[in-house]
């Protein structure tokens, strides 16, 4: 028994979802077994979500121009991506595939959506920004100051992050797992510290000047850019039109049918197979129940991690930089924002504050370049593995015989990237291309979710909001191309 879906792709083969009790090995999902086992995709999203809108971008945009007017752009942004993960998941629960696999299945078909979609992936994210950020910071915590503008060392540091990132790929059982467990130890303590060092410096008068910015409707503050918005609307929360290239984890933490399609692993895990083509669920009432439970699980971990994360993750650094920018007087440019909350707070409460500023800074940019440098290799083994039957062949079977050269070319690439441009230029160039993906992929959602098993279907509103994606992040990436060839198409 099969299920059609779309063109160019083999049919979906037709089995039962697995219940959660089966895929995490528990007898029941209660508070404890929620937290220990079924959330954590979410969680890998987020650790990339914190370093690149929260800690660089928006703290940028906010003390160069303060709360109201930057605020809500910031809250419908994460409100927007958040929907947009979840209908990007649906996919995943639904099917077992990626979505860069299900790319394929979109007329014309996959010869042109899958190397379009790997290649939009890498051109937006190869930049390689957070790590050159964060090799900045850890020169200051080794030499005590900041780097001087054009040193070479930051540039080695950031080389030097990358290559612990291999490291945590290949020596893990479950690459996925294995990045949740690093960010749930630096997302737990990037939060935590934050929020410490707020309660201790901001006084309240800026913690609900940060929060009533959220909830300001106001026009952008004068002299503010369209595509300076568009940089901080497309990475507030993740990476707008693209954030489907993480949501693959789904498939690899074993929810729904993923758990019928399999898993990367690490060099440690063992040889393991992918499926190249999907699994999908009879309609019947058995599937309906189980697919409302996993359906639940997606949103506790999309809204009630990820989005409350966000939120976080933005309010605390931008009210962090606002006081920074009081205490010292001065603004943060786009050469000195990685380490100025740090020199700030140095200069004002000693050298142990400026340690752990930094500290702190270096964990939350790495934490996304984590994340990013591992996707990219993902999306382009899935894509690969799914739609080349040599390739397959000639791996006999193992993606991590692909996952890993590809890997150490990418690392390779991204160390050349980062002597190009300021980190701060690198990463506001990824985020304007993330936009770019808000333009095809929400219509490409909606093809692929109507046409998924009927208890799997979004409701109507849910199209609406896929929508407003394409037209909230759009603009801004239309607004970013007239920008960059002439004049924006809005001035402040």
């Amino acid at each position: 028994m099969t299920h059609p879906l779309g063109v160019s792709r083999p049919d979906l083969t037709v089995a039962d979802l697995p219940t959660p009790e089966e895929v995490f090995n528990v007898a029941r999902i209660g508070p404890k077994e929620l937290v220990k086992y079924a959330v954590g995709p979410s969680l890998i999203a987020l650790g990339i979500s914190v370093g690149s809108g929260e800690w660089l971008l928006g703290p940028l945009n906010v003390g160069q121009y303060g709360f109201v007017g930057v605020g809500w752009v910031i809250l419908v942004s994460a409100l927007l991506q958040t929907f947009y993960n979840v209908e990007c998941s649906r996919y995943v629960l639904a099917t077992g595939e990626t979505p860069v696999v299900g790319w394929g299945r979109v007329p014309p078909g996959w010869f042109l959506w899958v190397p379009l979609s790997v290649l939009v992936v890498i051109f937006a994210f190869i930049a390689g920004g957070w790590a050159a950020s964060a090799g900045q910071g850890v020169y200051a915590l080794v030499h005590g100051t900041i780097a001087p503008a054009g040193a070479e060392e930051p540039r080695l540091w950031a080389i030097a992050l990358l290559v612990l990132v291999f490291v945590i790929a290949a020596s893990a059982r479950r690459i996925s797992r294995a990045l949740e467990l690093a960010n749930w130890m630096m997302v737990g303590t990037i939060l935590l510290a934050l929020l410490a060092i707020d309660l201790f410096v901001v006084p309240f008068s800026l913690w609900w000047e940060g929060i009533r910015g959220f909830f300001t409707p106001a026009a952008p503050p004068a002299g503010i850019t369209a595509t300076q918005l568009g940089a901080l609307a497309g990475f507030t929360a993740l990476a707008s039109g693209l954030n489907w290239y993480v949501m693959g984890h789904y498939r690899d933490k074993g929810y729904g049918m993923g758990f019928r399609a399999g898993f990367i692993s690490g060099l440690r895990g063992g040889r393991k197979e992918i499926l190249a083509s999907g699994v999908t669920f009879p309609d019947d009432d058995r599937n309906r129940g189980l697919w409302r439970r996993w359906y639940r699980l997606l949103l506790t971990d999309m809204w009630g991690v990820f989005f409350v994360g966000a939120m976080l993750g933005m309010l605390l650094p931008t009210i962090l930089m606002a006081q920074a920018v009081a205490l010292s007087g001065e603004r943060p440019t786009r050469a000195n924002v990685p380490t100025f909350v740090a020199a700030a707070l140095g200069d004002e409460y000693g050298r142990t504050l400026f340690y752990v500023a930094l500290v702190l800074g270096v964990l939350i940019l790495f934490s996304t370049q984590l994340g990013i440098f591992e996707a990219m290799v993902r999306v382009t083994t899935d894509a690969a593995h799914a739609t080349s039957p040599r390739l397959r062949a000639l791996i006999e079977g193992d993606p991590r015989r692909f996952y890993y050269p590809f890997m150490i070319v990418l690392l390779v690439i991204i160390s050349i990237v980062i002597h190009l441009a300021l980190p701060v230029g690198l990463v506001e160039w990824s985020a304007n291309l993330s936009n770019l993906g808000a333009l095809i992929y929400p219509f490409m959602l909606i093809y692929l979710n109507s046409r998924l098993p009927r208890p799997a279907r979004p409701r109507p509103w849910h199209y609406v909001i896929l929508v407003l994606n394409f037209l909230f992040f759009g603009f801004f990436f239309v607004n970013f191309v007239a920008d960059t060839f002439g004049a924006p198409l809005v001035t402040f």
